[in-house]
């Protein structure tokens, strides 16, 4: 079994998947910040757990999103952050202190 559905079929990530989604009421959280209510389909790491697995269990670094959103974030062929999803670290990271000089080897950072 491939690691990622190794992690994502695991009753620990489907535990507090459940969880977080419930926290965010099922909506899609990018979506209610510009007033709209969207059924949230996924839950996103925000710091990606590929380059920050410390935080893949963290309730701060996950965020439930509709699939239109999901798929803003970040490019799903080498799974980097498109600038949607550098701007949602970059609002995580500054939320929790996190320096984001450290984050995926500097490349977001503040303008």
């Amino acid at each position: 079994m491939h690691e990622d559905e190794k992690f994502y079929k695991g009753k620990h990530w489907k535990s507090l998947r459940e969880s977080i989604l419930k926290r965010d009421g099922y909506m899609c959280q990018y979506c209610k910040r510009f007033g709209k209510r969207v059924q949230a389909d996924h839950v996103h790491h925000v710091l990606p757990r590929e380059f920050f697995p410390e935080y893949r269990y963290t309730p701060w670094n996950l965020i439930s999103l509709c699939n239109t959103c999901h798929e803003a974030m970040h490019y799903r062929k080498d799974r980097t952050l498109t600038d949607t999803g550098k701007e949602l670290v970059k609002i995580v990271a500054r939320k929790n202190f996190i320096d984001l000089n450290k984050i995926i080897g500097g490349s977001v950072k503040e303008n």
